[in-house]
């Protein structure tokens, strides 16, 4: 075999070579386009879930003082508070947990009531779920059926998880949540403002955003901030 042979017996040698290696180098192409792609997929999806777990419900101001007109009877030895709940907003678990966590250090300092939104035109037991269940477990907590959001609208309350503080003279000390995110327990600045208020009198925050469902909502609104919550 002569030199021009040989070198044309290589070409043909490597590029069957080549051939053969080809497909490989296509599935690795492929698997690599399919890998980014998914990551981005995971990407888009978490920044979503994200920006909803961080994104406040309505803001609203709470009057200053007391309302004459309120059918919740103010105590007069201690600051009032209250929060306000929707009975099937999951993430709403996450402010019973935290007011369970107040009241443990804070029980003889205050009295806490929590309203659960009802509308009249729902099933009585509509609104005994296990978050009903859960705040009336925990010591000096008052539970009661706020009728057709009436106090809700009185104290402008519109966020599942929204809270009060009202001293023994009727003066708005808080508004707010006291969660940092939906669903989300853990040290947050509304749980600590509170405190701070009902041992110190001094507060680092007097209004903090609130997270949750629209309060005067029968079921709808709460199938999104169910998914959220579960994927915590």
């Amino acid at each position: 075999m002569n030199s021009q042979e040989t070198t044309s017996h290589r070409v043909r040698q490597d590029s069957g070579d080549a051939q053969r290696l080809h497909p490989h180098k296509q599935k690795h192409s492929w698997f690599t386009l399919v890998t980014l792609i998914w990551v981005a997929l995971v990407g888009i999806g978490m920044s979503s879930l994200w920006e909803y777990q961080t994104t406040p419900g309505q803001t609203t101001e709470s009057p200053k003082h007391w309302p004459a007109d309120c059918l919740i009877k103010q105590n007069e030895i201690r600051p009032t508070l209250i929060m306000f709940a929707h009975p099937h907003c999951p993430c709403t678990r996450a402010s019973i947990r935290e007011l369970a966590l107040l009241m443990a250090h804070c029980s003889r300092q205050v009295d806490a009531q929590v309203l659960f939104f009802k509308s009249s035109t729902f099933a009585a037991d509509w609104v005994k779920t296990d978050l009903w269940s859960s705040a009336a477990a925990i010591p000096g907590v008052t539970v009661a059926c706020d009728e057709n959001g009436s106090e809700a609208v009185r104290f402008r309350a519109a966020t599942s998880g929204y809270t009060l503080l009202y001293s023994v003279d009727g003066q708005l000390q808080f508004q707010g949540g006291i969660t940092k995110s939906r669903g989300h327990s853990g040290d947050n600045a509304g749980r600590s403002a509170l405190e701070a208020i009902l041992r110190n009198g001094t507060p680092g925050k007097k209004q903090t955003f609130a997270f949750g469902c629209p309060l005067q909502e029968r079921n709808e609104a709460c199938s999104k901030e169910n998914q959220s919550c579960l994927q915590q």
